[in-house]
């Protein structure tokens, strides 16, 4: 699936902004831390690559397991999950500067992150103003994570830990949650030549009704490939187009065979519980397909070893 008109998605929700002249404080010691027109599915929506870069990827292995010390190396623009929220157990901190950084060890020697329970984990660089940290493991049910960025804080909580494996070769979605199997929903994924890559996505951001026009990547509506056509209960899984929505045009090759151009097409009422129940951070984990998720597209997180 590829891009719907006007749709720019961000994994934003709602990131507590902070400018501050920093001082460095104490710290903790870190733990280890509307009706279908065309039977053709909607390519995705347009790729968003929240870094704002497509340079390569860098991280630095290792969990956070040092108290910040010395002179704030930088300000801050924004730390995501912003305080207060509660995310999903896949969801990644992402920590945006105000400027590049030029030392990256010494940036991150003044981010502390820490949690209840322990979790381990790892830094990773987008580019030179940003550094994402996520656990090795999908978080625990139910943490509660703490971030002090050179004295800046901010803390969010888990929800539930809420999960979808997508299995190709039975065309079926089997959610869990806090380990127990709560669905099975039959689906089906990219067809032939559009296959949905093998790897763990995360939910970026969800609509109830978003317009999927093919015209925004360049494929006539008018073409064999084409469509422009309203989609209800879109949730977006990365920031290449890819959702999982509601499709009641192909339910008869729901849990029988792949028809969409990328996106994981599920049964209107199965969509409804979906978009209902999965947010911000829940994982998707999609196996034994063709290929695997590797597009530089800010959302590839569980990717990057």
């Amino acid at each position: 699936m590829r891009s719907p008109t006007g749709i720019r998605a961000t994994a934003a929700i709602g990131a507590l902004t902070v400018v501050v002249g920093l001082v460095m404080a104490p710290h903790a010691l870190a733990d280890p831390e509307g009706s279908v027109d065309s039977p053709s599915d909607p390519p995705p929506a347009e790729v968003v690559d929240p870094s704002g870069t497509s340079a390569p990827l860098e991280q630095t292995a290792g969990a956070v397991d040092e108290t910040p010390s010395g002179t704030a190396p930088f300000s801050l623009a924004s730390v995501n999950p912003s305080n207060g929220s509660t995310v999903g157990v896949a969801k990644p901190i992402v920590i945006t500067f105000t400027a590049p950084i030029t030392d990256r060890p010494v940036a991150e020697d003044a981010i502390h992150i820490s949690s209840d329970p322990p979790v381990a984990g790892k830094f990773y660089w987008m580019n030179d103003s940003q550094v994402r940290w996520r656990p090795f493991a999908f978080w625990p049910e139910h943490t509660t994570v703490n971030i002090d960025a050179a004295g800046a804080t901010s803390s969010f909580t888990t929800g539930d830990a809420l999960v979808a494996t997508a299995d190709n070769n039975t065309h079926q979605m089997t959610i869990t949650r806090n380990g127990n199997v709560e669905q099975t929903f039959p689906m089906s994924m990219g067809k032939p030549g559009h296959d949905t890559p093998d790897g763990t996505y995360y939910v970026q951001d969800k609509f109830s009704d978003v317009v999927m026009d093919s015209e925004t990547y360049g494929v006539s509506n008018d073409s064999p490939e084409g469509y422009r056509l309203h989609v209800k209960l879109a949730v977006q899984i990365d920031n290449s187009g890819n959702f999982v929505h509601s499709a009641p045009w192909s339910v008869a090759d729901q849990g029988n065979r792949n028809v969409s151009h990328g996106c994981i097409n599920i049964s209107p009422a199965d969509a409804q519980w979906f978009y209902d129940n999965f947010g911000i951070g829940d994982p998707i984990v999609v196996t034994n397909s063709v290929g695997s998720y590797t597009q530089n597209d800010g959302g590839q997180d569980w990717q990057i070893d």
